[in-house]
């Protein structure tokens, strides 16, 4: 069976709670706000037409404060909340169009879910919590036991199925509902606001936990939070929410870079953009480069020239990226009337991988004057350069003009 791209599709999806659907629906195609909604119709916008695409495998973090629909939004797509209008695809199908036969069908085999209120069965094993899923799915004691325990084990419970939920922890509770979740083997895991409950040392350690699983498993998986921090560290995309619309999607980093309204620029400013920003969206993708075996000083020198420029990258045709030629060197090679540029490159320069963040960079500039190479990690071949003037104006948010006043002032102490 061919992969989708795509295992959740949702078009249009909107929610009004009243019972004057119809008015309020035509308000909301007018655009008018909730409130002006709420003020004429006495019904409440809990979605307000929701668009979007999930990714297989993907991590995908709907966010926002409380009454934003977020969690609203989570129950829409399993149909936990009957949607007024629009329409969700999970693997491709309708299930806003299936009976209630063929739903149950769905949540059973393609879809789990973990709540916040881990919601375990006070009276029943760790194992029988873990299983309780698929006893309602009608499996056998002995299957549904091994799947329960396969899964209590994925999540680093070996030896406490015997347990009653009293007997854990907090953390050990969410742990049980995960692998509650899990022992249904579903392709997709909806969590809503499944550590908000937490004690923040424990938090942490289950959102590690949450990621070193879903490197092993490739689950895909929505998840809810109010919490900006949880949403960078867990999502591959974060979807922000407020009043029921989705005010922008995106990586964390186009979120910080680019945010797409008012609400998400303040929403984010508080974020530590070192700790987001990559190499990849700093670099400058076409540099001016020096071939080596094939650009000698002369040539070097007329590309400095015309670039306006003291120093180039160097680059080799099989072994990538070899360092950086100043200009300073390159006249020393027109001098001394020397073929090649070999013996007067610098070597020892700082490189990076697109992943690396302003935070990783920066100490890498402490001690040199070069821009950073960004390289392949499998080839070595360039792929951009960093200037360090991006990477202090990222790390300071100072502008450009405060950069050459601070340059100034460095080189007159």
């Amino acid at each position: 069976m061919e992969k989708l791209e795509h295992k959740i599709a949702v078009k249009d999806l909107t929610l009004i709670f009243g019972k004057n659907k119809a008015a309020a629906i035509k308000l909301l195609n007018q655009g008018k706000s909730k409130a002006e909604i709420l003020e004429k119709t006495n019904c409440t916008v809990g979605v307000n037409k929701a668009s979007f695409e999930i990714k297989t495998g993907e991590v995908f973090v709907i966010m926002g404060l409380s009454g934003s629909g977020k969690s609203t939004l989570l129950r829409c797509i399993n149909r936990l909340i009957e949607p007024t209008s629009g329409t969700v695809w999970v693997n491709g199908d309708n299930i806003t169009k299936e009976s209630n036969d063929e739903l149950l069908e769905t949540r059973r085999t393609e879809m789990s879910m973990v709540f916040q209120k881990f919601a375990l069965l006070p009276h029943r094993s760790i194992l029988e919590n873990a299983a309780f899923g698929l006893e309602i799915r009608g499996e056998e004691k002995e299957e549904r036991h091994k799947k329960a325990q396969e899964a209590l084990e994925t999540v680093g419970l070996k030896g406490f199925e015997n347990q009653k939920p009293n007997q854990l922890s907090g953390g050990m509770q969410q742990r049980v509902g995960l692998a509650r979740a899990l022992a249904n083997n579903p392709e997709v895991l909806l969590m809503d606001e499944a550590f908000s409950a937490l004690d923040p040392l424990i938090k942490s350690d289950m959102q590690d936990e949450l990621l070193e699983l879903q490197e092993k498993l490739q689950k895909t998986i929505v998840f809810i939070t109010h919490d900006l921090d949880e949403a960078i560290k867990l999502g591959d995309r974060i979807a922000i929410m407020k009043d029921g619309v989705i005010e922008q999607i995106g990586t964390a980093e186009d979120i910080i870079r680019n945010p797409a309204s008012d609400y998400v620029k303040a929403f984010v400013e508080k974020v530590d953009r070192k700790t987001i920003v990559t190499a990849e969206s700093l670099m400058f993708t076409k540099p001016t480069v020096v071939q080596l075996g094939k650009d000698g000083p002369e040539g070097i020198l007329r590309k400095m020239r015309a670039n306006g420029t003291n120093v180039l990258p160097v680059v080799d045709k099989i072994k990538g990226f070899q360092g950086f030629v100043w200009l300073p060197e390159v006249i020393k090679a027109v001098k001394q009337k020397a073929d090649s540029i070999d013996d007067f490159i610098t070597t020892q320069v700082p490189s990076v991988y697109k992943h690396y963040t302003v935070e990783d960079m920066l100490p890498l500039i402490s001690d040199t004057k070069t821009p950073i190479a960004v390289v392949d990690e499998d080839t070595n071949r360039l792929k951009g350069i960093v200037a360090q003037a991006s990477l202090i104006i990222e790390a300071t948010r100072f502008d450009k003009d405060e950069i050459a006043d601070l340059k100034e002032q460095a080189m007159d102490q």
